[in-house]
C-alpha cells in the first residue's frame, strides 16, 4: 500500500511510520518540522525513518497537501498543533492548523482526482470534557464545566447539578455527550466530525480515533505544552520541580505510543472500523500526583513536587477510557504495561536534553488570566 502520514516526523506518526514500513507498506511523510517540537533549525529528527519519502510541508498549503496526496492509498491524519493551554491565547492558530488545515485534506479528496481507499485520523479524548460520572442519587450523569464559586474554594471534585452529591468518575464510552473544554479540543473535534462526514457522504471509509494520553520515546520534552509526562520530565531533567495543578489527585489514562500504533494498524486493516470512532486507552485510571512521584523516584529522587493548588482553565477532573468496543469490533488489547514501560522510558528520558520552558509557560498563562 502507499501511504500518507500526515504529521510523520512527530512523536505518535514517527512510530506508525516504523511500523508501517517493518509491514512493507510504501509511505510518504507530510511534517512541516514545526519549531516548538523539533527546533528552530527544524531538522529532521535523527529517528526519522529512512526508508519514508519525506515532503517538508504544512498541511494548511492547499497546494503542497495535493502534491502529498498523490497516488496515496490510505492516510493517516496525525498531523495537529497540540496543547489544551496554548490553544486558550493562539486561537487562530490552533484553527488554521487543526480545522483549516484539515478542510484543505477534505477539499482534495472531494475535488480532486485520487486513489485513497481510507482515512484514519487522529482525535482525542479532549473532546469529551470531563468524563463520564455515577451519582448515587442521580445515576449516570454528564458534568460540564466547574463553577467559579467552586474553584475558588478549592474544591476539585465534581459535584453533580442535581443534587450537589460528590460524582465518582467512570469509564468514559464513545456515546458520552462532547462537551469541549478548550481550543484544542474543539478543534479536534472539528478534525474527527468533518472527516466522518465527508468520509460517509463521499464513500471514504473513515476512522477516528480517540486517543487518550499518550506516553514513550521521541516526545517533545522541549514543549511545554505537550503531554503532561513529557512536562514533568522536562523539569525533572533540570533538577526542576515539577508543578501540579489542583491537588494532583486528577485522573487521566495513560497508554504507550506503540499501543496507539497497533490500534491505528487495526484501524486500516480491518472493515470492522470503518465510519466508527473509537477510544484509544486503557481503561485503567492513574492520578498526575502517581505520575510525577514515580518519575522523580526513577530519574531523581532528590526533588519534590511543587503543588499549586491553583485551576487553569481548560484543564478537566477526571476521564479515563472504556475501551470496550474498540476491544470487540478490532481485537484491541493493550500490551505494554504502565509499570514495565515507565523504567523502560527513564532510561531514554536519563540520555535526552530538554530546554525548561515551563516557567515560562506558567507566566504566560498568568498573565492571560488562564490560571486561577
Amino acid at each position: 500500500m502507499k501511504i500518507l502520514v500526515t504529521g510523520g516526523a512527530g512523536f505518535i506518526g514517527s512510530h506508525l511510520v516504523d511500523a508501517l514500513i517493518k509491514k512493507g507498506h510504501s509511505v510518504r511523510i507530510l511534517d512541516n518540522l514545526e519549531p516548538q517540537v523539533h527546533g528552530i533549525l527544524r531538522r529532521r529528527p535523527s529517528y526519522l525513518n529512512k526508508e519514508a519519502e519525506f515532503i517538508k510541508g504544512d498541511i494548511r498549503n492547499h497546494d503542497i497537501f495535493k502534491k502529498a496526496v498523490k497516488n496515496i492509498e490510505i492516510i493517516f491524519h496525525q498531523a495537529a498543533r497540540v496543547g489544551v493551554g496554548q490553544s486558550m491565547y493562539e486561537i487562530k492558530r490552533y484553527i488554521e492548523t487543526n480545522t483549516l488545515g484539515t478542510t484543505n485534506l477534505l477539499d482534495i479528496l472531494i475535488n480532486e482526482r485520487h486513489k485513497v481507499r481510507k482515512l484514519i485520523v487522529a482525535s482525542s479524548m479532549s473532546i469529551y470534557g470531563e468524563g463520564r460520572y455515577r451519582c448515587k442519587h442521580c445515576g449516570i450523569v454528564y458534568p460540564q464545566l466547574r463553577t467559579t464559586k467552586q474553584i475558588k474554594m478549592k474544591s476539585w471534585e465534581m459535584i453533580c447539578g442535581r443534587c450537589s452529591q460528590k460524582l465518582k468518575p467512570i469509564a468514559t464510552n464513545e456515546d458520552k455527550p462532547l462537551f469541549p473544554t478548550s481550543i484544542y479540543a474543539i478543534t479536534k473535534r472539528d478534525q474527527e466530525e468533518m472527516c466522518l462526514v465527508i468520509g460517509v457522504a463521499y464513500k471514504i471509509p473513515t476512522v477516528a480515533l480517540r486517543y487518550f494520553n499518550v506516553y514513550g520515546p521521541r516526545q517533545a520534552l522541549s514543549n511545554p505544552y505537550t503531554g503532561v509526562l513529557a512536562i514533568f520530565s522536562s523539569r525533572i531533567l533540570n533538577n526542576g520541580p515539577p508543578f501540579i495543578f489542583e491537588d494532583g489527585l486528577q485522573s487521566r489514562d495513560f497508554i504507550h505510543v506503540k499501543d496507539i500504533v497497533q490500534a491505528n494498524l487495526l484501524a486500516m486493516e480491518r472493515r470492522e472500523a470503518d465510519y466508527e470512532v473509537f477510544n484509544v486507552g486503557t481503561g485503567i485510571p492513574r492520578t498526575i500526583m502517581d505520575i510525577a512521584k514515580l518519575l522523580i523516584k526513577k530519574m531523581n529522587p532528590q526533588l519534590r513536587i511543587r503543588l499549586m493548588n491553583r485551576f487553569r482553565a481548560g484543564d478537566i477532573r477526571h476521564c479515563y477510557a472504556d475501551i470496550t468496543k474498540i476491544q470487540k469490533k478490532l481485537r484491541f488489547l493493550p500490551k505494554i504495561k504502565f509499570e514495565e514501560s515507565i523504567i523502560k522510558l527513564a532510561d531514554w528520558l536519563s540520555k535526552q536534553k530538554a530546554v525548561d520552558n515551563i516557567e515560562k509557560a506558567l507566566l504566560r498563562l498568568e498573565s492571560k488570566g488562564l490560571v486561577k
